[in-house]
């Protein structure tokens, strides 16, 4: 749920919307208007079902409210203005075709809503230089394989229309390049290279985002980035502090920051991952099956999980 998570479409993106290291990545990169051809049908703003109050009941601990549907859910978490918006996701596996991902899920039903609001999408995809040690690149990506080799092969295209839409909104996509530098690193670390690619996930994205936030004119409009759920905690668990840029963005922010997980509840499992969530003792599958669930564990913290993908028979 909570890996490192590259593709070589990475580099498509990347020259489609020219924020790329010249020749960067894959060796053919598409066009901009094949990487617009990615992007799903444009769905409707959520702002009428959030026109007025939020149909929502309260549903137990932690802040626990039930909305109709994930717009309004949604809508809520975007009551404070935040400047960064740092969305996780629990990532789609293998088996789970049929189920709309979150990453397909934020995409249609969230984005829309944030044209003319957020200014640039941090995506966690990473872009190889192109000047980097073409060996050194290798061995990272074969570490990158082994941890990712379980998630869904259909993660590749949705990112990719994220990026994608995105930039059709007016929304400018981003993505991480690490320096020759940083792989050297993650080659030199050798049974911990994992623990270096979430430590440097978390450094880049903060990073990038500081930047975007610090251009002139920048002010007032909100800043995405889009990933995992575990690099926007805002209280990393103890000792994951470096792979979390949640703290470092909210101080920068002045406390104006979001983290937003988004979890499909087919993919909820009983792993100790999953027990470790502040919210999973708290959530009951039978309860509000057909509603969006939305937790506040902590200030400025939430966790959205999507109604499930089919109505009960008969409903």
């Amino acid at each position: 749920m909570r890996t490192p998570r590259t593709f070589v479409a990475a580099a498509t993106l990347l020259a489609a919307c020219g924020n790329a290291p010249a020749g960067a990545g894959a060796p053919a990169p598409a066009s901009a208007a094949a990487v617009e051809a990615t992007s799903p049908s444009a769905a409707p703003p959520p702002a009428q079902q959030a026109a007025g109050a939020p149909a929502q009941a309260p549903c137990g601990a932690l802040g626990c409210l039930a909305f109709d549907t994930p717009a309004q859910a949604f809508s809520h978490v975007l009551r404070s203005g935040p400047r960064v918006l740092a969305v996780g996701e629990s990532h789609a596996q293998q088996g789970a075709a049929g189920v709309p991902s979150a990453t397909r899920r934020f995409t249609e039903l969230f984005l829309p809503a944030l044209a003319g609001r957020a200014s640039d999408l941090i995506v966690e995809l990473w872009a190889a230089d192109p000047r980097c040690d073409k060996e050194q690149v290798a061995r990272v990506e074969g570490e990158q394989r082994a941890v990712t080799q379980a998630q869904s092969a259909s993660n590749q295209g949705e990112f990719l229309a994220l990026g994608g839409e995105a930039k059709r909104l007016g929304v400018t996509p981003h993505l991480l390049v690490p320096s020759c530098e940083e792989y050297d690193a993650i080659v030199r670390a050798g049974p911990d290279a994992v623990t270096a690619m979430l430590e440097m996930i978390a450094r880049l994205t903060a990073a990038k985002a500081k930047a975007l936030l610090g251009r002139e004119g920048a002010a007032g409009k909100m800043v995405i980035a889009y990933g995992g759920a575990l690099h926007n905690d805002v209280a990393p668990r103890p000792g994951r502090e470096r792979w979390s840029f949640g703290p470092e963005l909210s101080a920068t922010t002045g406390g104006k920051y979001v983290e937003l997980d988004l979890i499909v509840r087919e993919f909820i499992g009983d792993s100790e991952s999953w027990r470790a969530l502040p919210w999973y003792p708290h959530f009951d599958r039978e309860g509000h099956p057909d509603k969006a669930v939305l937790f506040n564990p902590a200030p400025g913290s939430y966790a959205l999980i999507f109604p499930r993908a089919e109505p009960r028979a008969g409903r």
